[in-house]
């Protein structure tokens, strides 16, 4: 699969007389692991040198529009709920749970992302993207249709299946279709329509709840789950190998590799959500799942390293090259601050700013809005330059800039304030996040699409749980230390142990009385301070570790086994493709 005559070229610090090639370990290993896979006949390596021409056919752009509406599956999810989840907590009366409203949807599509990338090489991406779409339309109803907060929970957990699946297998398609150096382009592409949505999705979650109901910010992501099934069934045609049987493939799955690491991020969570707040960090109910989390973790990396699975879920092939290393790490950073920042701001506009739901989310447009042609604008000049480096370096720069503003605002901050400070940090955003999967597999081979891909999602997915996590456990430790300057003790302490954001809403606010309301309002925003300074650090980190990704040259040719599927007898337009 891999294109044996590219090499990656690296920077000129290397021995010249040293063949520069760190794909070959990389290369072998996977033609260890896939031996049972039937050899591509002459045609399909026809067909692979087509695919590499400068046109693509109609064929090519309906699978494109048919990936870019199920990104909008990711869109809705994203930012519709976001500023709805106050309100839905308080309707549920979910206290401390509300988190997991969150948490449940991040950690579920995290843990399956690695084996989605498997099954992607076992069946093919045409089934598994249909079943990860149908699984987040059974996610979504189940959701809205919740009459508890644990009802909601396990809602949540079925549209985290769909999303991981969905988050992976989109770019792992456009990877199969389109060769590296053209890859920033057509991602830009489905980006816009992804960010697109985005843009409005706040808006749409805030009207939802104030003038319908909280259930339609689930029941709204069914017709488009609808329509991208019907969509993906109609032209979604790739190839895949089909000549070894259905138990043959299933022995290549990691078994042993998901479940540890299913365990060991449950576990992991369940420390990070109750740690500072329903539990202190020093009790054993608190340290003994963190330790078992970590120790979870070092035994499935050292599992996947032990040679013991013959295809290992998360292969450590992937992490012995520097560039993707550090790429890997960027992506685990970039998904943190991601939903920082998109899970937050609301905190503040509508508990500082004391707006209501709807307005909330127009007042986090500048955020996602700015997102989407800065993105553009970095994957075409990757396309166009063939450089992705420097996008990293400036990305993190504005995105440390941008949240070490965020922790100036109060109350009195100007809408022109808030607005400019998003637009810097949501620069940053956009220019990371179509360039990162490109530093991420630059020096990995074509066989390694799928795995890295899903690595991606996975880690992508991973920082964002921490994005949520984190600032929640700072939050919360952070106001109830503030608390004090609350005098009425009663609504003090109603305030405790997670309901603080549970409330955090116009209408809960507005109803205090004088000096108390002041009080609150000042309690909120000391907390959402400090949330906003340990932000700095990983962005700071970010920004470090960028330096370090090497500038590699991309491959301007594909090979793949999963590219457009053939039909006989026909020919698309002249245009490249078979039809």
């Amino acid at each position: 699969m891999a294109d044996a005559e590219v090499k990656n070229k690296t920077e000129s610090n290397l021995p010249k007389q040293t063949p520069v090639n760190p794909q070959l370990s990389a290369e072998a290993e996977s033609k260890s692991v896939t031996e049972d896979r039937a050899s591509p006949t002459s045609d399909e390596q026809i067909t692979r040198a087509k695919q590499n021409g400068e046109k693509w056919g109609w064929r090519f752009w309906t699978i494109i529009g048919s990936l870019c509406i199920t990104s909008l599956l990711t869109a809705i999810e994203s930012t519709v709920t976001s500023t709805a989840l106050p309100s839905i907590a308080n309707t549920l009366n979910s206290r401390e749970l509300y988190v997991w409203f969150v948490n449940s949807i991040f950690l579920s599509s995290a843990v399956v992302q690695p084996l989605f990338g498997q099954l992607a090489d076992v069946f093919g991406r045409r089934w598994p993207c249909i079943f990860t779409v149908a699984m987040f339309a059974l996610g979504s109803g189940i959701a809205g249709g919740a009459n508890s907060a644990a009802m909601l929970i396990i809602g949540r957990v079925f549209q985290g299946i769909g999303l991981g699946g969905v988050n992976c297998l989109l770019d792992m398609i456009v990877c199969d279709l389109v060769p590296m150096r053209k890859r920033g382009a057509i991602m830009g592409v489905i980006f816009a329509v992804f960010s697109a949505g985005s843009s409005i999705g706040p808006f749409v979650g805030g009207v939802l709840v104030d003038r319908v109901s909280w259930r339609w910010v689930f029941y709204i992501g069914l017709p488009v789950a609808g329509a991208a099934l019907v969509l993906l069934v109609m032209f979604l045609h790739v190839e895949y190998e089909k000549t070894t049987s259905v138990p043959q493939k299933l022995k290549r799955l990691d078994y042993t590799g998901n479940l540890l690491l299913v365990l060991a991020m449950v576990s992991i969570l369940i420390a990070l959500t109750y740690g500072g707040t329903l539990r202190p960090w020093s009790s054993w109910r608190t340290i003994v799942p963190l330790v078992l989390g970590f120790l979870g973790m070092v035994a499935f990396h050292v599992y996947e390293a032990s040679g013991i699975q013959r295809e290992p879920v998360m292969p450590p092939r992937l992490f012995k090259n520097r560039s993707s290393f550090l790429a890997f790490i960027l992506v685990f950073l970039h998904g943190m601050i991601l939903y920082w920042v998109i899970y937050f701001l609301p905190v503040y506009f509508q508990s500082v700013l004391l707006s209501s739901p709807t307005r909330s989310g127009v007042q986090l447009l500048p955020t996602l809005i700015i997102v989407v042609p800065f993105g553009i604008l970095a994957g075409g000049l990757t396309t166009a330059t063939g450089k992705y480096k420097p996008f990293l370096i400036i990305g993190f720069a504005l995105q440390t800039l941008g949240v070490g503003l965020f922790s100036m605002l109060d109350s009195s901050s100007s809408t022109a304030l808030w607005a400019v400070f998003q637009i810097i940090c949501a620069a940053g955003i956009g220019m990371v996040s179509t360039t990162i999967l490109t530093a991420c597999q630059v020096e990995l081979p074509e066989s390694d699409v799928a795995t890295s891909t899903a690595t991606w999602g996975f880690l992508r997915s991973l920082g964002s749980i921490w994005g949520i996590a984190i600032p929640a456990a700072v939050f919360n430790n952070r106001f109830a230390e503030l608390s004090v300057m609350i005098e009425d003790e009663a609504l003090r302490l109603s305030l405790q142990n997670g309901a603080a954001y549970e409330k955090a809403s116009a209408a809960f606010i507005n109803s205090l009385p004088e000096p108390v309301r002041s009080q609150t309002i000042a309690t909120y925003t000391g907390a959402l301070k400090q949330v906003w300074q340990i932000a700095i650090a990983f962005s700071a980190l970010g920004f470090l570790v960028a330096w370090g990704v090497r500038s590699v040259e991309m491959r301007k040719t594909l090979e793949t086994d999963y590219g457009l599927k053939e039909k006989e007898g026909k020919e698309n337009g002249g245009e490249g493709n078979k039809a």
